[in-house]
């Protein structure tokens, strides 16, 4: 069984928020894979699953606004008896280059403050995805930033990267994270 994560705000405000590309990414996979169930309200989160690969993956969107979404993470892997370890969280990562990816599993929250909320309700031992967006260079832009629409022009390397995540989902529920990463960066390779 997977859970997979992705962060953001709910309501039609943040939809193309920089900051909700995690939802992006779950809107992604259940449009790409047609075995996902609707999306239901479950867990103070929006809840789809599908049978893919002889395994149960569950997607959700918790709908606590992104500063809170510990209890949900927390409340649905108890429910459903999903380890840290089969727990993957989709977010925005400032500190990477736009369209980059990396993952990891366990470590810090850099400041993320969906992250903290996981982290003091589940554990650090998930998986992260990490979705670069960039910085915008000052301290004081950063709020701005991560919760402006993405622009025209970031919309030719989010797409393809959006894609790409589902594309190579097989990797990741083999539970081979390291070459889902590579397998993405390969084929949607970040602007220059």
């Amino acid at each position: 069984m997977w859970l997979l994560v992705g962060l953001g705000n709910p309501g039609d405000k943040y939809a193309r928020n920089r900051h909700n590309i995690g939802f992006m990414a779950l809107d992604r996979l259940a449009d790409k894979y047609s075995a996902f169930s609707l999306w239901k309200s479950k867990h103070q989160g929006l809840l789809a699953d599908a049978s893919l690969a002889q395994q149960k993956v569950y997607l959700l969107k918790p709908q606590t606004f992104m500063n809170n979404s510990g209890p949900s993470v927390s409340a649905t892997a108890r429910f459903y008896k999903i380890p840290p370890e089969r727990v993957v969280v989709f977010y925005d990562e400032l500190d990477l280059a736009p369209g980059k990816i990396r993952i990891k599993r366990g470590g810090g929250n850099g400041g993320h403050n969906g992250l903290k909320s996981i982290d003091a309700h589940f554990g650090k031992e998930y998986w992260r995805v990490r979705l670069g967006i960039g910085h915008p260079g000052a301290k004081e832009r950063v709020i701005g930033h991560v919760l402006g629409d993405f622009t025209a022009s970031e919309k030719a390397w989010l797409d393809p990267l959006l894609d790409t995540l589902a594309l190579h989902l097989p990797h990741l529920l083999a539970g081979k994270l390291e070459t889902y990463q590579s397998k993405v960066a390969q084929d949607c390779p970040a602007p220059k």
